[in-house]
């Protein structure tokens, strides 16, 4: 019976997480379908955006979040890589490293724009551009991703090591061969979770990105990414609440075309690096 009940009580909460998301995006849907048009993603906002289009806040978006996953993910699983593989002889400077990490991924996102702003914007005089805010997020996907990869590779079973030393492979190619498919999973999420936070982001990019709503013609311009556009919409413009469901609509489609895409690269990538003998 007690068993029984526990079960009970854990579909209970499986079913109200699944009716909060179904809420929350059957809201967005409901609101957002009725100002959406195929001409609202090839036109230019007009009269701050109550009419119009989202055409270059939505390649300012595009452009920011390709920059901050070509920056920081061969970095974070560089780091992943390190912390895992290479990091046990150094026992004291690898703890201090993932406590960093931990602290890091706690940090409020104002205090990573207020960062951009001064070292990206103001010191290496990019100023209010796309190539910032794209770098300042980088930095906020880094944390999350490193730890959430490291965990996956500390995960394969120390068995598949040992084999492949026994079959001489180098240790660098037990890890881009072996352990690197093996730990798909976790890379897979950490990449979810970098797209998800990169692609809604709004404090970082209004230091960094700026918050202009012009076409973009180069990373070093400035732009307003899909995040920022939908709180100025909600908050800032009267009248402006039904182009911000519209724009949220085209958001939360996006980050899962962008998920989708993401972990069918990554699952066809790491197939091909699987060691065949």
């Amino acid at each position: 019976m007690v068993d029984r009940l526990f079960g009970w009580l854990m579909s209970g909460c499986a079913a109200l997480v699944v009716s909060l998301l179904l809420w929350v995006l059957g809201d967005v849907l409901i609101e957002g379908v009725a100002h959406f048009s195929w001409s609202f993603l090839f036109t230019e906002p007009e009269d701050s955006g109550r009419s119009g289009g989202i055409a270059p806040i939505l390649v300012s978006t595009l452009w920011i979040l390709s920059i901050a996953l070509v920056t920081a993910l061969p970095l974070g699983l560089g780091v992943a890589v390190w912390l895992s593989e290479f990091a046990a002889g150094r026992r004291r400077f690898s703890d201090i490293a993932r406590v960093t990490l931990d602290i890091l991924a706690g940090v409020p996102s104002i205090v990573y724009g207020l960062f951009g702003n001064a070292f990206f914007s103001i010191y290496l005089g990019l100023g209010f551009s796309l190539l910032s805010g794209g770098l300042t997020l980088a930095l906020m996907i880094l944390p999350v991703f490193v730890r959430t990869c490291e965990s996956g590779l500390r995960a394969v079973n120390d068995e598949w090591r040992r084999g492949a030393l026994a079959l001489g492979m180098a240790r660098s190619a037990a890890i881009w061969h072996i352990l690197l498919p093996a730990a798909r999973p976790a890379i897979g999420a950490g990449l979810v979770l970098g797209i998800g936070r990169a692609t809604a982001e709004t404090a970082a990019l209004v230091f960094t990105s700026g918050y202009v709503d012009r076409m973009p013609e180069s990373p070093l311009d400035s732009g307003r990414a899909l995040a920022v556009h939908i709180y100025d919409l909600s908050m800032n413009v009267t009248g402006g609440d039904s182009a911000a469901y519209a724009s949220a609509l085209v958001l939360v489609v996006l980050i899962v075309l962008l998920n989708t895409l993401a972990q069918s690269l990554l699952e066809n990538w790491f197939k091909r690096r699987v060691f065949v003998s």
